[in-house]
């Protein structure tokens, strides 16, 4: 069994079927609570749902603000936690309408792997499309494509093949490699969690299979990544940590920085830099609660004591020593827009990396993605659910990555500075310009405006 959480997200368009996916894989899963059931029983043989005695709606297993109940519809991101005897996960159920396109996203931005539904009738659609481009720009590490109500065609094993190579097309278009295909009938649960004798054709695994076989990203980064911990807070506590008369003289000068590791492994004994300023120092101890340990990895959460007492506070970002990515007052960044309102250049936000938020300005849109082929076209602004490309220019440093060589710490959120609302997700990429764009070409007329001001 891995220790390591797996977290997944289901994405795909209207009625494609992915609420009863999801229900089904928690049902047969036997991960739903008895009462939770004879609820959703109830409901469903109050609409005749099936109709036949004893039908269960698994949809309604996952739709759980009353707005998506009374019409029938994915609106908000539902997560779910379940086990099963190899693998705990987080289930994150995103809805499939295009307006709310910017909830899918927040739920893949985490995930391990995005199970993205395709209706077997209808094969590839532009919301499919949609959801495919951006698992891509996320670097999701696993991409699962399930090929659902395959019971409606006769589990006909061409029909599925058609699909199938649709979908592979598409895949390779977009840059994801190793796309998972596998043929679903979430009503009747063939190849959800075990495998069908309905498609003898396919000798691939059932869908919960190969969740509890993939690797989490957790598990890929661990000893492929230098240590990297955001300091949530630094702990003073003196006194009152002690419990007894030896305690009491352990915490009397008890100073440590807390966080979740992002990536990597840290050891006492370890060597370490503490941005800002550099410097470097030595791990004296870890803690994870009252407990000391000799080594911890990511994703977990401890208090690293270090040897030297260094000025640093929450924001701070603790990192093996020699690793430390420059700090940058500029990013070019792709975002995902989810903001009402549209943004136009020379708005002033709030750029939260880590636990560190920065004042900062949005010198340039260079561009918006035509979805249909991840091409960077030119644009004045971004509207809601758009993916564009822009240059941000922030009031202090941050330590960021480029996503794509570190997925962690080349994220952030975009923030609106008078409401406190999320206005986008962001990711850290390599500069694109007119004459390099690095999926399309774009137009060399750009709107740009003047960054003097930017407060400090």
């Amino acid at each position: 069994m891995s220790d390591a959480l797996f977290r997944f997200a289901t994405a795909g368009s209207v009625d494609d079927g992915k609420s009863t996916l999801v229900g089904r894989l928690l049902h047969d899963s036997k991960a739903i609570l008895a009462d939770q059931l004879e609820s959703v029983a109830r409901t469903s043989a109050e609409r005749g749902f099936g109709g036949e005695p004893g039908a269960i709606d698994f949809a309604l297993l996952t739709d759980g603000l009353r707005a998506e109940r009374e019409q029938g519809i994915t609106i908000d991101v539902a997560y779910r936690y379940f086990s099963t005897g190899r693998r705990s996960f987080i289930l994150a159920d995103c809805p499939g309408h295009v307006q709310y396109t910017r909830n899918m996203v927040t739920g893949a931005t985490t995930a391990d792997a995005v199970v993205v539904l395709v209706d077997a009738r209808n094969g590839v659609l532009e919301q499919t499309r949609r959801h495919l481009a951006v698992v891509q720009l996320l670097r999701v590490p696993h991409v699962i494509v399930a090929v659902n109500k395959i019971d409606l065609l006769g589990y006909s094993e061409a029909a599925f093949t058609s699909v199938a190579d649709e979908v592979t097309t598409l895949a390779g278009e977009l840059g994801l490699h190793d796309a998972h295909v596998i043929p679903v009938s979430a009503l009747a649960g063939d190849n959800v969690v075990e495998r069908s004798a309905n498609t003898p054709w396919y000798a691939g695994p059932s869908l919960l299979e190969l969740l509890e076989t993939l690797p989490s990203l957790d598990e890929l980064e661990t000893e492929l990544e230098a240590l990297r911990m955001p300091v949530q807070l630094v702990i003073r506590p003196q006194g009152s940590l002690a419990h007894d008369v030896d305690d009491a003289e352990r915490f009397r000068d008890y100073r440590a920085f807390a966080g979740r590791i992002a990536s990597g492994t840290v050891r006492v004994g370890d060597r370490v830099q503490v941005f800002p300023g550099g410097a470097t120092t030595t791990v004296a101890g870890i803690d994870a609660g009252p407990r000391e340990l000799d080594a911890a990895s990511a994703p977990q959460s401890v208090s690293l004591r270090l040897a030297d007492q260094l000025d640093a506070a929450r924001g701070a970002v603790v990192v093996a020593a020699g690793a430390l990515p420059e700090p940058r007052r500029e990013l070019d960044a792709a975002l995902f827009w989810l903001g009402n309102q549209p943004l136009r250049p020379g708005a002033r936000v709030l750029v939260k990396s880590g636990t560190t938020t920065v004042q900062a300005l949005v010198a340039e849109v260079v561009g918006r993605r035509d979805l249909d082929s991840l091409a960077l076209g030119p644009a004045d602004g971004l509207e809601i659910n758009d993916i564009g490309q822009v240059r941000v220019r922030l009031a202090a440093d941050l330590p960021v990555e480029e996503y794509a060589a570190h997925r962690r710490a080349g994220a952030f959120l975009v923030i609106d500075p008078q409401s406190g609302a999320t206005l986008a997700a962001g990711i850290v990429t390599a500069p694109v310009t007119p004459a390099t764009g690095d999926a399309g070409s774009i137009s060399t007329t750009r709107t740009t405006t003047d960054t003097e001001g930017v407060a400090a």
